[in-house]
Order: structure tokens, then sequence, then C-alpha cells
């Protein structure tokens, strides 16, 4: 159903960004960050319409957005085992569809008009951004700081897991408590996640 979500917001009129946008998600990926946010959802007691499918499409679609931009960053070729957007279409284009999935996220959470999902994933976005940069700035370091590395990571990946499992902590209207469990048990996920992927 999230997935379902996703394509059919992503929907365009332009057809490269239709071909782009249809041939990014079709290369796969667990869709781990909209599954915690559906389980943190659950696990909290949320059981009323379908904004936790909306909120898990719009976290992939943040992901997404992050990939396609990473991939230009990098001058990556390939991601898991296919080419790349920007290898097939191009880095400005790969930039723009990028963009273009944010904007559809941001769609989505202003139709859903909570003001603190819409706070959190604004400020998630700013934090992802922000750790690309910082990345920019210490690539090629062979002897970058442990305190640089966990400040990247936790910017760049750790971030969008700790949004993903409050999301759907915030849906159910649970305690504070709840919110801030959720949040740690998903920002520590992300930094092992991140940690586990670069060794």
């Amino acid at each position: 159903l999230v997935e379902e979500r996703i394509k059919s917001k992503l929907e365009s009129k332009v057809d490269l960004v239709q071909k782009m946008t249809d041939y990014h998600l079709d290369t796969g990926g667990k869709r781990l960050r909209a599954l915690l946010t559906l389980e943190s959802a659950k696990l909290t007691g949320y059981k009323e319409d379908n904004r936790d499918l909306n909120l898990a499409a719009c976290v992939e679609l943040i992901h997404s957005a992050t990939l396609l931009h990473d991939d230009v960053i990098d001058e990556s070729s390939l991601r898991r085992g296919v080419k790349t957007t920007n290898s097939v279409w191009g880095n400005q284009s790969s930039i723009l569809v990028g963009d273009y999935l944010l904007s559809r996220c941001f769609e989505i959470m202003v139709q859903d008009g909570d003001l603190e999902v819409l706070q959190l994933l604004s400020s998630t976005s700013a934090k992802i951004a922000q750790g690309e940069v910082l990345q920019l700035q210490h690539k090629g370091e062979v002897d970058m700081l442990e305190e640089t590395y966990l400040k990247i990571i936790s910017s760049k990946t750790a971030e969008l897991f700790a949004a993903a499992t409050k999301v759907g902590a915030i849906l159910s209207g649970t305690r504070n408590k709840d919110k801030e469990a959720l949040e740690f048990y998903g920002r520590n996920l992300g930094l092992t996640f991140q940690i586990a992927d670069d060794t």
C-alpha cells in the first residue's frame, strides 16, 4: 500500500520525470524507513485511517531523494547492482528529480496537517542536507576524527531513522516518553545500520 501511494504521488505529466521516478523506484530497496514508521504507529496503538501509510510514503520519498542526490555527489554509476539514475540521464536531471521527490513529500505533510509531523520531517530534511555538506567537507580524509564521522552519519542516516520511528508515535498521540523512546531507538538503529554499511 505504501508502494502504491508513492507511485501515485510521483505521477507526472512530464515524460522524463515519470521515466526517471519509475526507474529509480524499480531499482528496489528494503523500504526499511517506511516499515519503521508503520511498525512504531502499530506499536503505540494507532488504528485510525491511512495517515500511517501516507507518512511512511513521505519518509521513503525523503530517503529516495537523498539517494538521487547522493549518487550525483559521489559520482556513483551503480546502486544495488543497477545503473544509477544519474549515469543514465545525467546529473542535472537527477538533482531536479530528487527535488521533485522532496516537493511531493512536502505536499503529503501539508495534506496531513499535523504541525508536529511537519516540523519533525522538515527539520530532518534540513539536517540530512547539512550532513551531506559536512561529508563533502571531509571527503577523502584518511585521518577523520571519530567524532566527525559520527556527526556525519548521525545527520545523514540516523536522523531519518529517528524521524521514521517518532512519526509513527506522533500519529497515535502517545505520551512524550514513548515518542522519545522510539526516537532514541530509531537514531541508534540508524547509527548501527550506517556503521555496518560503511564497514
